[in-house]
């Protein structure tokens, strides 16, 4: 079952806060512990949160610290964006609610709340958190003030757009309809939606559109005179007390607001017996404008009847002070358990939750970000830290990674180089390197007895202690001896050198796994929605069909070991039956091997790549497949084709490839590409330390 749900608006006002409470006391009533997140909030108030996160957390008393309930301010956003940082807003953001998720079995996320000018940012910004986090979504809008035609427009134009990103629309929610276009909405926007949407309609109600006194004293920094005890009313509508008080009294509405001059004591003192009448109907409150208070006896004749409606006072004018209490926008907040109960009562009365329980039951997330796909990898690097070493410790973005990842703690890092050159080209590029350890191997104290090793497993080569000794001065044979002696878990090297340098070591003493006959390769190709597992592209030029059948093999227990269901296509220039010739046969003869030595894969081959990665195209050339368009592990035929594709899928689709990643060495070398990034070295670390837990 998925883990948690995101709900997004596309503007202020929409009234999510009803939706969320109503989603809070749902999930309550269903599961065990369950969290609330808000990943950005519009500021944080004199009580360190915003007023969501108090509503929540004190009315469902959520066992959350304010400060760990939210990751960003609207404000550092739109820093990190200017700065050109985005990718850190994601990063915080699933930081924060990845510890959140240790403690609680499903975490209620509430997005952001459009109150700045930057929507454009924010709906970008909510349809990534949402994936990046793999959450469904419920979509809230807000009908008021629009056309039936443009609302529902505008709704289905939204879920197409979250649909369009890989999202799942768990339901919609139309927000403050009429109450007589309530089933109209309905009908509208399902006409337009797939089947699998549940669309709901929730009327406007006047208790929720209706500021209460707190509302209005905080809106128009208001002084209370009177009534601090009753600032919770609910007001209804209002009015100007600017008549005789015998005519005035005749316009008074159930839970009015009067609003009258501070010198018009007729209008305060009737107002107030009118509401202490069975004959008249109760008011909310009294808003005395124009910054005048009543007179010296009027103040001695209230203080004496404490009044049991708030009486504020403001600098406005009558005319300025009506026109800005029309226009504050309601909310709900922690006190006012009147507006609670009531968003609650309503959401329970016109949504069905039975409906979007039994679908959060059956969700599966299917959409594995970049994002994601890096931080689980460092999770896992974190659990079991590892000792990596980096032969090419002189190369400045190995001294760059390394920084990164030292401050990250997922790993334990060695160096090899000269030590002075290493800390003086860390010093004039800032770079933090305390904690790493930096071997110079020349003048290390095991390099004679990796000298004695080396010598001793390859003598029957006829290699010398001479030539033992001129090796182990090479910094690969120095790195992957401390690998092979247990004084690294793994080494990753290439930034510099070639592959042939990087692995003919590991070839030579650390060798091939007992049911290996060949080291592979493969990336982890993370794309938008999904990461792929693409191999051999880096080590094998010309594979035969056994040879080919080992590396789908090797890759598909790679996809396992890094949680990726395995799904195997063999790459060809046909699909199924169609194709002959060397080329083709060859495939379909490895994919014959591997459904022989491995019944617990999922393979088809030989197929075309778009029959392999499109659902529509593999439905249609390989109908009755069970990897056709949803294949995870694409096996190339050749290195030429493999190489070209990976840098085409990269370079055209942006997408971050990871790798190449070794397979089927005892213990874990990697190789870099020399045109490597400071992310290529970081990730592929990363993965090296996961595979050393593998041992």
């Amino acid at each position: 079952m998925v883990k948690s749900l995101y709900v997004a608006t596309l503007e202020a006002h929409s009234g999510k806060s009803l939706v969320v409470l109503g989603l809070m006391e749902m999930l309550l009533g269903k599961m065990g512990k369950v969290g609330y997140f808000r990943p950005v909030i519009d500021q944080v108030n004199s009580n360190g949160a915003d007023n969501h996160i108090e509503t929540v957390i004190n009315h469902f008393n959520i066992d959350i610290p304010v400060k760990e309930s939210y990751a960003l301010t609207q404000d550092e956003v739109l820093e990190l964006y200017n700065e050109g940082k985005s990718s850190e807003i994601l990063d915080r953001i699933i930081n924060t609610y990845k510890t959140l998720e240790k403690r609680f079995d499903f975490i209620l996320i509430e997005g952001t709340d459009f109150y700045r000018e930057n929507n454009v940012i924010e709906l970008d910004l909510n349809r990534d958190i949402a994936k990046n986090l793999g959450s469904p979504v419920i979509l809230v809008d807000n009908a008021k003030g629009k056309s039936l035609k443009d609302f529902c427009s505008s709704v289905v134009s939204a879920v197409r757009s979250y649909k369009d990103k890989g999202l799942n629309i768990l339901g919609v929610i139309a927000n403050k309809t009429r109450p007589e276009n309530t089933e109209l909405v309905l009908t509208e926007i399902s006409r337009e939606l797939d089947r699998g949407t549940s669309i709901y309609s929730v009327p406007r109600h006047p208790e929720l559109s209706h500021p209460t006194m707190m509302e209005i004293r905080d809106a128009l920094m208001a002084e209370v005179l009177f009534g601090e005890d009753y600032l919770n009313n609910q007001t209804g509508s209002f009015g100007v007390g600017a008549m005789q008080l015998a005519n005035y009294l005749k316009h008074l509405s159930a839970n009015g607001l009067v609003i009258t001059p501070g010198d018009r004591s007729d209008i305060i003192l009737g107002a107030l017996q009118a509401n202490s009448s069975a004959n008249y109907p109760s008011i909310s409150g009294i808003l005395l404008t124009g910054g005048i208070k009543p007179e010296e006896s009027i103040m001695k004749l209230l203080e004496g009847s404490e009044p049991s409606v708030p009486i504020l006072s403001v600098k406005q004018g009558t005319f300025a002070t009506t026109n800005a209490v029309g226009n504050i926008k309601s909310k709900i907040y922690a006190k006012n358990k009147g507006k609670i109960n009531t968003s609650i009562a309503l959401f329970n009365k016109h949504i069905n939750r039975q409906e979007i329980l039994e679908k959060l039951e059956t969700y599966e997330p299917k959409i594995v970000t970049p994002r994601m796909f890096q931080y689980n990898l460092a999770l896992r690097a974190q659990a079991i830290k590892k000792r990596i070493v980096l032969p090419e410790g002189e190369d400045l973005r190995i001294l760059q990674a390394a920084s990164n990842l030292q401050k990250t703690g997922v790993v334990d890092l060695i160096l090899l180089g000269n030590k002075e050159e290493i800390e003086k080209n860390a010093i004039l590029h800032g770079l933090n390197l305390k904690g790493i350890e930096i071997t110079d191997p020349c003048s290390s104290s095991k390099f004679d007895d990796y000298v004695l090793t080396l010598f001793e497993l390859r003598k029957h080569k006829g290699i010398t202690m001479d030539a033992a000794k001129d090796l182990m001065q090479d910094i690969s044979y120095f790195g992957t001896m401390m690998v092979y002696k247990g004084d690294a878990d793994g080494m990753v090297s290439g930034a510099i050198h070639t592959t042939q340098h990087t692995i003919r070591p590991a070839l030579q003493f650390i060798k091939t796994k007992a049911n290996s006959s060949i080291v592979s390769s493969i990336f982890f190709m993370c794309l938008e929605n999904r990461v792929s597992v693409f191999g051999d592209c880096a080590i094998n030029p010309n594979p035969t069909a056994i040879e080919l059948a080992e590396i789908a093999i090797s890759s598909a227990d790679t996809a396992k070991a890094f949680n990726i269901d395995p799904k195997i296509a063999m790459l060809s220039y046909s699909s199924g039956a169609s194709g002959i010739g060397e080329d083709v046969d060859r495939v379909r003869q490895a994919t014959d091997l591997v459904k022989e030595k491995r019944k617990d894969l999922n393979v088809e081959g030989p197929i075309q790549y778009d029959a392999a990665v499109d659902p529509i195209v593999g439905k249609n050339k390989l109908p009755n497949s069970k990897v056709a368009g949803q294949a995870s592990v694409l096996i190339f035929p050749d290195l030429n084709t493999g190489n070209n594709t990976y840098k085409a899928v990269q370079r055209e689709t942006g997408a971050l490839a990871i790798g190449p990643i070794l397979q089927g060495l005892n213990k874990p070398v990697n190789d870099l590409s020399r045109g490597c990034t400071i992310e290529d070295i970081f990730n592929t670390v990363i993965v090296t330390a996961i595979q050393a837990q593998e041992q």
